[in-house]
């Protein structure tokens, strides 16, 4: 989850009320709340009057919105830490790899000085609360330094002075291409202590993730699964992820709108055990999303995340 978004709607006071994520959503599993960084910058990078970003945090304003938003690093610590996460994840300046040096080697200046705001302000709470290791929930900083190997050292062996259960990578992952960062993702993995996981935010591609997770990641997160659901853009396994190694053609994509799915009988996909692929046809997606009824984007939704769950465990299985 996001703290940015949750800060918004439904707001820290109704998540209080209404007794933390974990009751309010109804799950009981882990957790992740990101920071936002990425949401501001990304809201401040496509139109600068929205907000701004100094050495305090981020001071802006959303679309449609007339209220004006402060997130600073203590307070992204504090909300995380009240909405009842499992794992939190410190305030960053996060950058485009494109950007300038001086405005990389900045965005590692800050993102520092706000992890160990964030530390201070995480141990401050954990003790008030007298939590143990064992109870209080995780914190992770994240490594910036866009395409630049000195600057993802500078960020990495300072977070790592600081002290943090994991990390994440920073920054867009992609280049002008669209295509993964692999060498400097591989270069930001090896500069952590095995030991420690990391996170690719960001990454949420399925071929993606099979290449992070190959260079030592473990956790992703992306609204491209549930995005791609809901325009129509299903995944589907052309082998058995539980008896076959993620390898060459192993996934494609399958587009309801064409016209073959119109009369096919079939589910999406024959190795997948969700609801819709146990119930429904491809045929008769194809006309809910023609006629615009919403049972399509809940199906579709299932289906994607399914196939992300099975790549996940199929990849944990091959460890």
């Amino acid at each position: 989850m996001n703290c940015v978004h949750l800060m918004q709607h439904p707001g820290s006071t109704v998540i209080a009320e209404l007794g933390g994520l974990h009751r309010m959503i109804g799950w009981e599993h882990p957790i992740v709340t990101d920071s936002g960084g990425f949401q501001i910058y990304s809201l401040i990078r496509q139109d600068p009057k929205l907000g701004t970003i100094t050495k305090e945090g981020a001071l802006f304003r959303p679309r449609r919105s007339a209220r004006k938003f402060k997130l600073t690093p203590a307070k992204s610590i504090r909300l995380q830490f009240g909405y009842g996460a499992d794992v939190l994840i410190c305030l960053d300046d996060c950058t485009h790899v494109d950007s300038p040096y001086e405005e990389q080697q900045a965005s590692v200046e800050r993102t520092i000085s706000w992890a160990r705001q964030c530390r201070e302000t995480f141990d401050q709470l954990a003790a008030a609360k007298e939590l143990s290791e064992e109870e209080r929930p995780m914190l992770f900083g994240v490594i910036q330094g866009g395409g630049h190997r000195d600057l993802r050292r500078q960020c990495a062996e300072a977070l790592i002075e600081i002290g943090f259960d994991g990390f994440g990578y920073g920054g867009w992952p992609l280049d002008g291409e669209g295509n993964l960062l692999l060498d400097m993702l591989s270069y930001t993995r090896e500069l952590v202590p095995a030991a420690r996981p990391m996170h690719a935010l960001g990454i949420g591609h399925p071929q993606g993730i099979v290449e992070c997770h190959r260079l030592g990641y473990d956790l992703f997160d992306s609204t491209m699964p549930t995005r791609d659901a809901r325009h129509g853009r299903l995944y589907a396994f052309n082998i058995n992820p539980g008896s076959s190694a993620l390898v060459g053609d192993w996934f494609s994509y399958v587009y309801v709108r064409e016209n073959r799915s119109i009369r096919y009988d079939g589910p999406i996909s024959e190795f997948c055990d969700c609801l819709c692929c146990k119930h429904y046809s491809l045929g008769y997606l194809h006309h809910l999303e023609t006629i615009g009824d919403g049972l399509y984007h809940r199906l579709a939704t299932m289906h994607n995340l399914r196939f992300m769950t099975q790549l996940t465990a199929a990849l944990r299985g091959g460890q």
